[in-house]
């Protein structure tokens, strides 16, 4: 059995942390550069993002403004972290996708396996980052 590693990119924005947090941890801002959503930024609120296989049913796992978000997403146990550190007039952004399971097991909404979904997911973020910081810089 091989567990597929977390994604984790990294990207400096040049704005200040409050900026990249208020982008980061509201509904509004969320959609204008992941997917459409009903977040609200509270431990324990369960809110859906709307992803090309549906609504995914997610949870608010922490909050640590304006330093991190983490939030559970679907029902395949995948977490999301979003972790600011503020860099003076710039901010460091982490994001973490993590909780795959075995790289063979198939993913049942996309009907392929973790392995091929973490490799398409991969490439997906780093797109999804690139349209943040487009976001960020205006």
């Amino acid at each position: 059995m091989t567990t597929v590693p977390d994604i984790k990119q990294t990207v400096i924005f040049d704005a200040p942390i409050q900026k990249v947090w208020n982008i980061v941890s509201t509904s509004e801002g969320i959609a204008s550069w992941f997917m459409q959503n009903d977040f609200v930024p509270k431990v324990g609120h369960e809110f859906h993002l709307q992803s090309p296989f549906g609504p995914s049913p997610c949870k608010v796992l922490e909050i640590d403004e304006p330093n991190r978000i983490s939030f559970s997403w679907d029902v395949e146990g995948w977490f999301v972290d979003f972790i600011l550190k503020d860099l003076g007039d710039k901010t460091e952004f982490t994001l973490i996708h993590g909780g795959w399971k075995d790289s063979e097991e198939i993913i049942n909404k996309a009907g392929q396996t973790a392995s091929t979904i973490r490799e398409n997911m991969n490439g997906g973020w780093t797109g999804i980052l690139e349209k943040l910081r487009t976001i960020v810089a205006n």
